[in-house]
């Protein structure tokens, strides 16, 4: 248990205040006592609760117009351009303009209007002009296929669309309840009948202006999100206001976000943890969210923006860590030295933090060495002004976690699904464990089932699958216990560990039961592994699909004057049996990988192999690799 604050007046390599506060209650709502240990939220935190019970997304965003009024809520880099600001009493008009705009279109209250684009600021207004106008956000992934789009649109029986660009457009087919699509980019040429530009649909809005909106209720519906679909068809997820706004105010007491903090958002915004903490929390703050231009520029956009927070899915950290050390590699043996000493130090530094003490006034003075020296290039390539890193999606590698934090990063990891808004636990700056997902946040239960599956309670839960009341019985039980079909443990200080997915386990023929995720986070440690995908079930031994880190192993191959023309050389073969064996030296003979199988080509989202938050559709591999996989296994 961590027990210190952190202080922004008081910077230090690694921005924490070293006096540890006792009996006092802490920047982020933490009360310690005399042991360090948390007592309760601070009153502020609580009255933020008491406050936000009431209160709709629609509300939350004209209080913040009220409060922060010129301050820039948005900003945007047009391409060839620089970075342009939104005020939130420009946003707070154009939500207004779009709403009447869509009331002018025979929108009513209930009905859905879906999203399909990039994150831009028409994002975030179209967002909340079809809440204040009483419908429903169906946000879309941008990469998802026209059969995909065409789906959702069908089941959700949205009456409008928005589109971000013509090549958007192109996915939208004949949908009998659709009646009006709406186009983000502004262009020269006449529109194709039905499709209407969005600036038109806001011109419009004076033909509305003096209409009342409908009334809306915290319990109304406010978004349907469709789930990836590792298996099987997406569900749509009905989540209300009063369930977004709960996980808003307990994000908002455990994490001190305000005016002054600078988000650069690149995560898909209809993914449920980009709106959630990249759009409803900083918004709520009176933060200023600057969108990237694409997921190929955030390196060169965090220079552009300097942000102070960032949300991302642990596949950013793990290409930066990679970056950082092949970087490391190419040096001189005295950079490499150099580099390795200051890891140590660091490590030395993040291990006494964790630990709850103070460094030793030696270990402070090595640290700021090893910061100027190692770590400061890191640090500027975020912009120099970043307070911390939070990872959800996935599995954030605790070695990542280390990593980073030695080098004077806090990477704080949490845990959610869709339909739990999506926040169920958090680690946060007054408290943290790496390789855990933190403890629950305010107002929300959790618990572990005999089988060992996490079950949550509270007002975070969703109202339901839409039109699926078999399916939403399946997972929310009669005492409003949802159950999230992941394995994990409460530890002795509170903190959720997650295993792995249920549906993933691995029973093997002798009847031991593997979970896969903690190999494959072991596994793409390795810095010539990219991607792997362990199996074995009703088999003998585990095998995995390796997809190998290509540059890595160019690399290698001109240092061991190997030519790098097909994967199958005997010196290939044992490289990565000399990885496995390695990698995964601490597990449990029935955990090692005895077989394996290097692919030529990345699993995609284009393939329909990875989904729009880069989780491995391990089904769809299988199907797909199946002549491969039973070549691993012919000769048991």
């Amino acid at each position: 248990m961590v027990k210190y604050d952190t202080a922004r007046d008081r910077p230090s390599p690694y921005g924490i205040q070293w006096k540890i506060a006792r009996d006092e209650p802490s920047l982020y709502g933490i009360q310690w006592n005399s042991e360090g240990t948390a007592l309760a939220l601070r009153d502020s935190s609580v009255k933020l609760q008491q406050e936000t019970n009431l209160m709709t997304l629609t509300s939350m965003l004209a209080h913040a117009v009220e409060h922060y009024g010129d301050k820039p809520a948005l900003a945007h880099k047009p391409k060839g351009g620089t970075y342009q600001d939104i005020s939130y009493t420009a946003l707070g008009e154009s939500v207004a303009a779009f709403r009447n705009g869509l009331r002018s279109l025979g929108v009513e209250k209930g009905e859905r209007v879906a999203i399909l684009s990039e994150n831009r600021p028409e994002w975030a207004i179209a967002d909340f002009g079809i809440l204040s106008a009483g419908a429903i956000t169906v946000p879309m992934f941008s990469t998802l296929t026209a059969p995909q789009v065409g789906y959702i649109l069908k089941d959700s029986g949205a009456k409008v669309i928005c589109v971000s660009t013509e090549k958007q457009l192109e996915k939208v087919g004949d949908i009998p309840t659709l009646e009006q699509i709406i186009l983000f980019d502004s262009t020269e040429g006449e529109l194709p009948p039905g499709v209407v530009s969005f600036q038109a649909v806001c011109d419009a809005a004076g033909r509305h202006r003096e209409q009342e909106s409908p009334p809306i209720d915290k319990d109304d519906i406010a978004t349907i999100i469709y789930t990836s679909g590792t298996t099987g068809e997406p569900k749509g997820v009905m989540l209300t206001h009063a369930n977004f706004i709960s996980n808003v105010a307990a994000c908002k007491s455990l994490v001190d976000v305000g005016p002054e903090d600078v988000l650069l958002s690149f995560l898909p915004l209809s993914h449920v943890f980009e709106r959630l903490g990249g759009h409803y929390v900083p918004l709520f703050s009176g933060a200023k969210i600057a969108y990237a231009e694409s997921v190929l520029t955030v390196a060169a956009n965090m220079q552009d923006i300097a942000p102070t927070l960032m949300l991302s899915v642990p596949r950013l950290y793990e290409t930066m860590h990679e970056r950082i050390l092949r970087a490391v590699r190419a040096g001189s043996s005295l950079k490499q030295k150099i580099f390795h000493w200051g890891v140590g130090v660091g490590s030395a530094c993040s291990a006494a933090i964790q630990q709850g003490k103070e460094p030793s006034a030696l270990l402070q003075l090595k640290s700021r060495i090893a910061d100027k020296l190692v770590f400061a290039k890191l640090k500027a390539a975020t912009g120099g002004r970043l307070r911390f890193f939070i990872s959800g999606g996935a599995a954030l590698p605790q070695s990542i976690a280390e990593f980073f934090h030695a080098a004077g990063i806090l990477i704080l990891e949490g845990y959610g699904l869709t339909e739990t808004s999506p926040v169920i636990s958090m680690n946060h700056p007054a408290k943290w464990k790496f390789g855990t997902v933190g403890t629950p946040v305010p107002s929300v239960e959790v618990r572990i089932a005999e089988d060992g599956e996490i079950l949550t309670r509270g007002p975070h839960v969703m109202k339901g699958y839409f039109n699926n009341p078999d399916a939403t019985a399946e997972v929310i039980d009669a005492d409003g216990w949802f159950h999230t079909g992941d394995i994990g443990v409460i530890d002795a200080d509170g903190f959720v560990k997650i295993t792995d997915r249920k549906k993933n386990i691995i029973v093997l023929s002798n009847g031991k039961n593997v979970a896969p995720q903690p190999i494959e986070s072991e596994l793409v440690r390795s810095p010539f592994i990219n991607q792997v995908l362990v199996l074995g079930s009703e088999q003998k031994n585990l095998a995995a699909l390796i997809v190998p880190n290509f540059d890595a192993l160019e690399e290698w191959g001109g240092e061991n004057g190997v030519v790098m023309d097909t994967l199958q050389k005997r010196e290939m073969q044992q490289l990565f049996q000399s990885e496995l064996r390695e990698r995964l030296a601490d597990f449990a003979d029935f955990e090692q990988v005895r077989r394996f199988a290097l692919l030529e080509k990345d699993f995609t989202q284009e393939n329909d192999e990875v989904t729009p938050t880069l989780k491995l559709k391990r089904n769809v591999i299988i199907e797909r690799y199946a002549d491969v996989i039973e070549g691993l296994y012919s000769g048991e």
